[in-house]
């Protein structure tokens, strides 16, 4: 099983989650307002220059290994401006779920 958080806009959260809506089997997606910064390159060479705190969405999802990459593109697109501030995703092995109502483990948990 694969953790997938992805750190977008928050204008362009709604259209990712809208996205994401199309996977009848996709398990939930848990969405929290988050704040951060980051780096930044100009674009005019190496010069780089801190960003002040602003503002994002994470998703979070936990899905079976094969779905992970298309998941992955389809928040990629869903989420991209072309910006640097579009975010980031990140993909994390997870080793078990329990599902506290039932006691279920693994891919049934989720």
């Amino acid at each position: 099983m694969k953790e997938i958080k992805a750190i977008v806009q928050p204008f362009m959260a709604t259209r990712v989650i809208d996205a994401l809506r199309q996977f009848d089997d996709l398990p939930g997606v848990t969405v929290s307002n988050v704040t951060g910064f980051g780096r930044k390159t100009s674009d005019g060479g190496g010069e780089q220059s801190d960003l002040e705190e602003a503002p994002m969405t994470k998703l979070e999802i936990v899905v079976p290994d094969h779905r992970a990459d298309e998941i992955v593109r389809l928040i990629a697109s869903s989420a991209h401006t072309g910006h640097p501030e579009d975010g980031k995703i990140f993909v994390l092995e997870v080793e078990d779920v329990v599902r506290i109502r039932t006691g279920e483990r693994g891919e049934k948990a989720i």
